[in-house]
C-alpha cells in the first residue's frame, strides 16, 4: 500500500490546473445507461472511482472507449469517455463492486426507469456515518415503483414503466436528487421535485440530460419540475471543474503561503468557502483563466465555520478547513450538519501538534505556532487530503499512509503540488 512522504514548510507557487469534477462525473457517468445511444463526456479526471466505475457499467453492457492525452496535453489534462449502453445486458449490481463505491448504488434509477427492473447491492464507500438510503428508495416509489429489500439487495420493479410524481425530501438529499432526475426523465408526465439538491454537480447533471433530450426546468434551485419523455439520445458534455479540489488547493495556498493560480477554476461553484479563506487573511482574485489565490506574510485568523448544504460552507471541505485552523491565532469552531463520523481527522491532526477538542457535531481548534512531521494514517477521503494541507505546513517529515483513499478523489496530487515547489514523495510499497 502506498505513502506519501512530505517534507513540509515550502511555500506554494505557480499555476495548478483544476481537474474535472470527480461529484460530477460519476452521476454523469451513470446517465449513460438511461440512452441506448452514446455518450460522450470530456474533461474526465483519472481517478480511482472514475475507473472502477467504469467497470461497473461494464457489467452492465456498456461499451467503453477512453481517449488518452492528446499531444501537448499534460498528465493533468482530462480525459474523454465515450459510454455506449446500446444493450443492457444485465441489472444486477453486485455486492463486491456497490461496496467499493456508494455512488454507484445510483444504477438503480437509470436501469429501473429504462428496463423496468433492478437488483442492485447496498452501498458502502467512505465510512463517515449511516447515509442511508431511505430518501433515496423513497424518490423511487413516488415514482410508481415497487421496492423491497432482501439479503442487502434492493429489488426495484416498475412492469409498466414509471410515472410522474411529488417528491418531496424531508433533507436535502444530493444522491436522492441525482437518482431523481435521471429515473423522472424516462417517466410518463409530470415530476416535482421538492427541496431539492442545489449543487452545482445537480445542474451539471440536469444540463446533460437537457442535452440528451429530458425536460428539465428549475436545477440548481430547491423545486425541480420534469417532463418525462419516452427516450434519451446521446449527447456530448464537458465536466464542470472541480470545486473540492479548488477549495482544497485553495486552503493549502493559505497554509503555506505562496501565490497559486488555479487554473480552470470557477468562483461561483464554492464562494462560502472563497468568503471564509478571505476572512482567515488569504487574497483570493478572479481572472480570465480561473483563481488566484495568496498569503505573503500575514498571520491565519481563527474563524468559525458551520457545513451546510450548497450554497453554505461544504462538508467536504470541512477537514481541510481544520487542518488550516490547526496554525490559525485564536480558537475556532468548527460545526458539522451534514454527516455524522466525519471528525476521524482530528486524533491524526492531533499526531502532527494540532490541539482539537470535539463537542458533538463541533470541533473547536486551538491554533498552534507550529506543527511537527510525523507518521499518520488516512481514514477516509477528505480527511487524508486534510493530513496532506496540515504536512506542507509542519516542521520536518510527515508520511501519509493509506493514500489509496487520495487517489479516489484526487488527480496527481502530488504533482501537482510539486510543480508548485512541495516536496511531496509517493512512496510505492513492495506487494
Amino acid at each position: 500500500m502506498d505513502k506519501i512522504r512530505i517534507v513540509g514548510g515550502r511555500p506554494l507557487n505557480g499555476v495548478i490546473p483544476v481537474s474535472g469534477a470527480k461529484n460530477a462525473a460519476l452521476p454523469l457517468m451513470i446517465a449513460s445507461l438511461l440512452t441506448p445511444e452514446t455518450l460522450t463526456l470530456h474533461n474526465l479526471p483519472r481517478l480511482a472511482d472514475v475507473s472502477l466505475l467504469v467497470r461497473i457499467l461494464g457489467n452492465h453492457g456498456v461499451d467503453y472507449m477512453i481517449n488518452g492525452k492528446k499531444p501537448g496535453q499534460t498528465v493533468t489534462s482530462g480525459q474523454t469517455v465515450r459510454l455506449s449502453a446500446e444493450h443492457i445486458v444485465d441489472t444486477f449490481a453486485p455486492y463486491e463492486l456497490v461496496a467499493k463505491m456508494r455512488a454507484s448504488f445510483w444504477v438503480l434509477a437509470p436501469l429501473l426507469a429504462r428496463m423496468g427492473h433492478a437488483k442492485v447491492s447496498l452501498p458502502g464507500g467512505c465510512a463517515i456515518g449511516t447515509r442511508p438510503v431511505d430518501l433515496l428508495l423513497m424518490a423511487m416509489e413516488k415514482l410508481g415503483a415497487q421496492i423491497s429489500i432482501e439479503a442487502g439487495y434492493v429489488i426495484a420493479k416498475a412492469p409498466d414503466g414509471l410515472r410522474g410524481g411529488h417528491i418531496n425530501f424531508d433533507k436535502v438529499t444530493v444522491g436522492g436528487t441525482h437518482m431523481a432526475l435521471m429515473a423522472a426523465s424516462l417517466a410518463l408526465g409530470h415530476t416535482l421535485i421538492e427541496n431539492a439538491a442545489r449543487e452545482p454537480e445537480i445542474v451539471d447533471l440536469a444540463d446533460c440530460l437537457v442535452k440528451m433530450g429530458a425536460r428539465i426546468h428549475g436545477a440548481g434551485t430547491s423545486r425541480i419540475e420534469i417532463e418525462g419523455v419516452a427516450g434519451l439520445k446521446g449527447a456530448e458534455h464537458h465536466v464542470m471543474p472541480d470545486r473540492i479540489e479548488t477549495g482544497t488547493y485553495a486552503m493549502a495556498v493559505a497554509m503555506t503561503g505562496g501565490d497559486i493560480l488555479l487554473e480552470g477554476a470557477r468562483p461561483e461553484l464554492l464562494q462560502s468557502a472563497l468568503d471564509v479563506l478571505t476572512q482567515v487573511g488569504a487574497h483570493i482574485s478572479t481572472t480570465n483563466e480561473g483563481i488566484r489565490v495568496s498569503r505573503n506574510g500575514a498571520g491565519l485568523q481563527a474563524v468559525d465555520v458551520e457545513t451546510a448544504p450548497f450554497p453554505g460552507f461544504p462538508t467536504d471541505l470541512q477537514a481541510q478547513f481544520m487542518a488550516l485552523m490547526t496554525r490559525a491565532k485564536g480558537s475556532s469552531r468548527i460545526t458539522e450538519t451534514i454527516f455524522e463520523n466525519r471528525f476521524m481527522h482530528v486524533q491524526e491532526l492531533a499526531r502532527l501538534g494540532a490541539k482539537i477538542r470535539l463537542d458533538g457535531d463541533t470541533a473547536i481548534v486551538d491554533g498552534v505556532d507550529d506543527l511537527q512531521g510525523a507518521p499518520v494514517m488516512a481514514t477516509d477521503l477528505r480527511a487524508s487530503v486534510s493530513l496532506v494541507i496540515a504536512a506542507l505546513a509542519a516542521k520536518g517529515e510527515t508520511t501519509v499512509n493509506r493514500v489509496y483513499h487520495l487517489d479516489r478523489g484526487f488527480e496527481h496530487l502530488e504533482a501537482k503540488l510539486s510543480a508548485c515547489g512541495a516536496d511531496v514523495t509517493r512512496l510505492a510499497q513492495a506487494g
